[in-house]
């Protein structure tokens, strides 16, 4: 907010430091980072000069004048790796239930924006990766040459790790660190009703059984994606 005061009036939070604020980038603190169309210098500020920001990419969190995490999500887009502005993209949508269609009307209005390519890759392409596990499931697939799935996209308004909307089968890949607490398992379970009311099989597979049972899985997922 010290930021924000001291480049005058019309002055917003953005970049990574809003990314922070929002708590949807992987990262330690950043340099405050403003962007204005003042002219205003400060020191320890990183001043990004504006012509206009639209009233549509500006809002107010915890008090904060800041760009609305669509604009931060592009604003950030030329500065992570592909991994890290996918759990960018991912926290986005779990923190904010911001969809792909914001962030890609941001994207049109700034079509040539650094990142450009992999924010289209995550949004429009078959889905982002957020894990080891979720790589090593992936990897098994193509290894035995089944069909890849739709990774972490919305299924009945909730992320599914994986899905085939053609076969009807929807796999959850539980590792013990993100899913042992009473939340994480209340949600599994909310998840797994919901596959089976939209009429798809559903599989749940853990870290030990990618790495000690591979071909159990695979006589189960097999026959399940149209493959004796």
């Amino acid at each position: 907010m010290a930021a924000v005061l001291a480049c005058g009036e019309g002055a917003v939070l953005s970049g990574l430091a809003a990314a922070h604020l929002y708590r949807v980038v992987n990262a330690g603190l950043p340099r405050a980072e403003i962007s204005t169309r003042g002219h205003r210098h400060a020191r320890g500020i990183l001043i990004r000069r504006v012509r206009a920001l639209s009233t549509q990419e500006i809002t107010v969190y915890k008090g904060i004048p800041v760009t609305t995490v669509p604009r931060t999500i592009v604003d950030i887009a030329g500065r992570l790796g592909f991994n890290d502005l996918a759990w960018s993209c991912h926290q986005a949508g779990v923190r904010f239930r911001v969809s792909a269609s914001p962030v890609l009307a941001v994207l049109r209005r700034r079509p040539n924006v650094p990142g450009a390519a992999n924010l289209r890759e995550i949004y429009e392409g078959q889905g982002i990766t957020l894990s080891d596990l979720e790589r090593a499931f992936l990897a098994l697939l193509r290894t035995n040459g089944l069909p890849r799935p739709l990774t972490n996209k919305v299924a009945d308004r909730r992320y599914v790790d994986c899905r085939w909307p053609e076969h009807r089968l929807t796999v959850e890949l539980d590792s013990y660190t993100f899913h042992h607490s009473r939340h994480a398992w209340e949600q599994d379970r909310r998840r797994e009703r919901e596959a089976r009311a939209r009429g798809d099989e559903f599989r749940r597979y853990t870290y030990g059984d990618l790495t000690e049972d591979r071909d159990l899985v695979l006589r189960e997922i097999q026959p399940l994606l149209g493959r004796p």
